[in-house]
């Protein structure tokens, strides 16, 4: 069987979505079975915790890649208007089943990240972007792209959680480090384009899959470009996520990624 992106070319894809994500994005199998593909992943819990002690009042919230709905089923418990946006439909059909199984009202919108213009200014008291969601983006300008879109959709004083994975947590593994290896001495010489963190790997049946992972610097400075406040920084532990013990210590090399909180100027 084909896959989805067989049929479209390079240059018709939506922008910043490569040919991995937008099979990923179209695959039944995949949404049917993500929740117990990743049952009791232990992000997804502090995810949960750390919205729940952030978003103090219900508003309306966007869950910006919300794949199947695990965060946007504890916000609706809680009172809260939760608006899912997924360029996936079959993930949005999953969190369509999920509210209807609970009775919860649960809005979704399928939208690419990137071209969020549909939702008007202010629109929003709190945003998500999760379990790297954003690194799925291929490019700085397209990521830069939907970072301006939150800030813009976000009320003044909202607030916005973001997860990513740092490039430097491929040292804690052989694999990891020869691929660190190997792309670093890509860019020395020129030879490949994209950036540092730029990663396609076999995935689920989806043979090039894409991911960007970030430095703290890079990071912090795509949050400031986008008008943010300066973000609190939550660095997570390589081998478990929790946070980073003793982050002090070369903890931006020893993080396996960051949840990085971050408020609207307001």
């Amino acid at each position: 069987m084909k896959s989805a992106s067989s049929f479209r070319p390079q240059w018709q894809l939506p922008p910043g979505v490569p040919a991995g994500v937008w099979d990923y994005v179209h695959s039944e199998s995949i949404a049917n079975d993500y929740d117990d593909y990743f049952n009791n992943n232990p992000l997804f819990k502090l995810d949960e915790t750390i919205s729940r002690d952030f978003f103090e009042r219900p508003g309306v919230v966007l869950d910006l890649g919300c794949g199947s709905g695990r965060a946007l089923i504890p916000l609706a418990r809680r009172g809260f208007t939760p608006v899912g946006v997924d360029l996936s439909l079959p993930m949005l059909r999953v969190v369509g089943e999920k509210s209807r199984q609970e009775k919860l009202s649960i809005h979704r919108v399928q939208a690419n990240l990137v071209e969020l213009d549909a939702f008007r200014d202010g629109a929003a008291d709190y945003a998500v972007c999760l379990f790297s969601t954003l690194g799925m983006i291929r490019g700085a300008e397209n990521r830069q792209t939907a970072m301006d879109h939150v800030y813009r959709i976000l009320k003044p004083g909202g607030l916005f959680i973001l997860h990513v994975h740092s490039v430097w947590h491929h040292l804690f593994t052989p694999l990891g480090r020869h691929w660190l290896v190997g792309r670093a001495w890509e860019k020395l010489l020129h030879r490949s384009g994209g950036q540092l963190g730029d990663k396609f790997y076999p995935y689920r049946g989806i043979p090039k899959m894409y991911l960007h992972t970030f430095t703290q610097t890079e990071l912090t400075r795509l949050i400031g470009q986008s008008q943010f406040e300066p973000p609190r920084l939550l660095p997570l532990s390589a081998k478990e996520y929790r946070p980073l013990r003793f982050p002090w210590l070369f903890g931006r090399i020893r993080a396996n990624g960051w949840i990085a909180v971050c408020r609207k100027k307001g």
